[in-house]
């Protein structure tokens, strides 16, 4: 382990450090969820669930209640897959793929405070982001 930070100790600053910078980490993670289904089924158009499902790494079930919600957030819609009556093909509605097109909310807030930092500093978060985004899910 490097100095003297544990996992758990890294994501606690990580996850205070979000909520200083004017983020809520619990927000964040419903966005980044939302985000991640969206992506999924536009990539997969027409999509699935179970390919989504599978994209996204989780269960079915839960899958299936997160894109009702998409369903009634009129950013997906379902339709009947004609090849296969009893299939549903999932697609992103035009609101859908304007919600995925744009960035999230915080980033320009975000971008004002970063910046003001030099390059070095720049590329230095740069490179801690590109582990990040590494990381499994």
């Amino acid at each position: 382990m490097w100095g003297n930070n544990s996992p758990a100790a890294l994501a606690a600053r990580f996850a205070g450090l979000v909520e200083r910078l004017g983020g809520d980490v619990g927000a964040a993670r419903a966005v980044g969820q939302q985000r991640e289904l969206l992506e999924a089924v536009h990539q997969l158009e027409p999509a699935t669930l179970n390919q989504v499902a599978d994209r996204v790494g989780r269960g079915a079930p839960a899958v299936s209640r997160a894109v009702d919600a998409l369903v009634r957030a009129g950013l997906v819609e379902r339709q009947a897959d004609p090849d296969h009556r009893r299939r549903l093909a999932l697609r992103l509605t035009e609101q859908g793929h304007q919600v995925l097109g744009r960035p999230s909310a915080g980033d320009a807030k975000l971008e004002g405070k970063l910046a003001k930092l030099a390059a070095s500093e720049l590329r230095a978060l740069e490179r801690g982001l590109e582990i990040l985004e590494r990381l499994p899910r």
